[in-house]
């Protein structure tokens, strides 16, 4: 095994680890643009991915080159991360000024700053693409189909941890409402009952005055709820009469 083959399976091991372990996924998107370098005879490297609303956002960029033409196409919407992001289809410019006519304001800039080839590989996952990783090279030159293949691989790697890592948000924000309308509940259904005994009224009557104090003073139900129980909110300041 060459020591290329051993930076690969060591990289993907190290990907693979984010699948079980809690991990920061702009550390784990600049590891992946720091590792293509090595692995790939890049000159740099770039990671864009798409924010809540959509909108790609650059994550990583392993020098100040690449980070500036990435910021400059998803400002003008033009060059291969975004035809790789919009195709779902990996990206390979050879030359880059063979494609001066495709993305005729971003390649005078790319080459400007010393880039002649770039490739692109989207973060994809049965149809759902995140972003995209993108290579630079100095020279014309093109990727062998096995470095073609591993880069997407890698690239594949990195969605899966993301989408992850995305899912075990949603669920931590989604047991985090449960328990807070749980809570809310509870709180309710106690001032209810703080309420019916204090006015000698039923449950029902109970909730609707609590509903109606809500209403009036524009505040959460659950919050004022919360003020009976804590006796911060007597039944005379609700505008109602004890049976004291």
């Amino acid at each position: 095994m060459t020591s290329r083959d051993n930076l690969l399976a060591t990289t993907f091991v190290e990907m693979a680890d984010t699948l079980v372990d809690d991990f920061d996924v702009v550390e784990l998107l600049s590891h992946l643009g720091r590792r293509s370098v090595e692995l790939f005879d890049a000159a740099a490297a770039g990671v864009l991915l798409t924010d809540p609303h959509g909108a790609l956002r650059l994550m990583a960029a392993t020098n100040e080159a690449s980070e500036f033409i990435e910021v400059f196409q998803v400002q003008i919407a033009e060059g291969p991360c975004l035809d790789c992001f919009h195709t779902s289809e990996a990206i390979q410019v050879d030359d880059l000024e063979s494609a001066a006519d495709r993305w005729p304001r971003w390649v005078p800039v790319a080459t400007g700053v010393g880039f002649r080839s770039a490739y692109a590989f989207p973060l994809r996952l049965r149809g759902r693409v995140l972003g995209a990783l993108n290579l630079f090279r100095l020279e014309p030159s093109r990727l062998q189909p096995s470095s073609v293949a591993a880069a997407q691989a890698l690239a594949d790697v990195a969605t899966i941890a993301i989408l992850q890592h995305r899912a075990a948000i949603d669920a931590q924000l989604l047991a985090e409402q449960l328990q807070l309308a749980l809570n809310s509940r509870i709180a309710i259904e106690q001032a209810k009952g703080v309420l019916a005994q204090s006015l000698d009224i039923d449950i029902d009557e109970a909730f609707i005055r609590l509903r109606r104090y809500s209403r009036n003073h524009q505040r959460q139900l659950s919050a004022v709820a919360q003020d009976v129980i804590d006796r911060r909110l007597a039944a005379t300041e609700m505008g109602l009469t004890s049976r004291a």
